[in-house]
């Protein structure tokens, strides 16, 4: 009995963590759900509202690496919950924000916070894990991703329309101090092992799989986000779907990624290559099919649900191979590659932003489909020769 009360026990970082995750992709991403919201409330259009999210990303892409560096030898306990506090004082921020700019200001400092925490949760979750469960660890991260899309981007979506923006915003605070609070009581003190400094960063950029990891993630995302940053105005614009059925939709794609993570902890160890290929082929195909499936309520669904289980593969594929080919220096080699990703993240806002301005919104999935095809068929091979030679 002992024993099981010791295993329980073992899991309950893991699952503060787990629910950490979901808190923050829930922030990350509820821009998307409440776009025209705060569009409407600040008078100004959907693409000029979408600056959240790339403005956002560009400085979890610029921060990530700096604020690593400065953090560098800091107590992972102490990080974390001096992130996650952060964290809760910026969303009561944003509650209150009485223009666009003041909302904008909040949002830097949740991206702050944002920064670190997507630098050092993956390892810090590996480190904590019980001995052979590390990808179930990395699984649960991914899940908390999953369910921030099955609930949390839905629900602040429906707490915004019946409430207001601001109340969503305020919400997320108030989860995230209840996490601060479980976390102050089970996180346990883990050894900081990082070995690498500003001197010796050159050494583990000259990781040629690390690099090609890097360059990728920063194209291929640009596509995805190229069509996900607009999924809301585009399911209602193009395909026609009510309030409610889109709210439905971005909770499918989140079940879609559950499954995608449990596919990931199932097979990826037995067959990386054929993970992979689906993870490349299956974006790029779901985003050239949008407008397509547009015709159809359920061919939309079901597009946006394959797409789902298709990036979810895809980020639980680079995140796993990013701390398998930098052991000596996993938080910095993540705070790059959360920094790139975040690059990819407003590369994509913007160029979705610039087709619905001087295009059409309709156009977002080809042109997010055709920036993630070229990529795919540019650096696949490059990347699995560097990763697997």
């Amino acid at each position: 009995m002992t024993d099981i009360k010791k295993t329980v026990r073992n899991w309950f970082p893991l699952t503060g963590l787990t629910f950490s995750a979901f808190i923050f992709n829930t922030t990350e991403f509820i821009p998307i759900g409440l776009l025209s919201d705060i569009a409407t409330d600040f008078k100004i259009t959907e693409a000029h509202a979408g600056l959240l999210i790339s403005v956002y990303a560009w400085f979890v892409a610029l921060l990530s690496l700096p604020l690593m560096l400065i953090v560098a030898k800091m107590d992972y306990r102490k990080l974390m919950l001096s992130v996650v506090a952060l964290f809760v004082a910026s969303h009561i921020f944003s509650s209150v924000a009485q223009n666009f700019g003041m909302l904008m200001a909040s949002r830097i400092c949740v991206a702050c916070s944002h920064a670190i925490f997507w630098s050092i949760v993956s390892p810090i979750a590996v480190r904590i894990a019980p001995e052979g469960k590390s990808s179930i660890a990395l699984g649960m991260i991914v899940t908390g991703t999953s369910i921030a899309m099955i609930l949390g981007l839905p629900l602040g979506r429906v707490i915004g329309l019946h409430l207001g923006w601001r109340a969503t915003f305020l919400c997320i605070a108030a989860a995230a101090f209840a996490v601060l609070i479980f976390l102050a009581f089970v996180f346990p003190k883990v050894e900081n092992r990082n070995t690498i400094t500003l001197h010796n960063l050159p050494t583990l950029l000259k990781n040629p799989a690390l690099i090609c990891i890097y360059i990728v993630t920063a194209t291929f995302i640009t596509g995805h986000f190229t069509g996900y940053s607009y999924i809301e105005p585009f399911l209602g614009q193009v395909a026609g779907f009510s309030e409610q059925l889109i709210t439905f939709t971005l909770m499918a794609f989140g079940v879609a990624g559950m499954l995608g993570s449990v596919l990931f902890s199932r097979y990826f160890d037995r067959s990386p290559r054929t993970f992979i290929t689906f993870a490349f082929g299956g974006v790029a195909t779901f985003l050239l099919l949008l407008h397509l499936a547009s015709a159809s309520h359920m061919a939309s669904i079901s597009v946006c649900m394959l797409w789902g289980v298709a990036i979810t593969a895809y980020n639980l594929v680079f995140q796993s191979e990013v701390i398998r080919v930098a052991p000596e220096g996993t938080t910095i080699a993540m705070s790059i590659y959360s920094g790139i990703y975040n690059v990819g993240i407003a590369c994509g806002a913007l160029t979705g932003g610039a087709v619905c301005s001087y295009l059409s919104i309709k156009w977002v999935g080809y042109v997010g489909g055709a920036i993630a095809l070229t990529v795919a068929l540019i650096c696949f091979r490059p990347l699995i020769r560097r990763l697997y030679q």
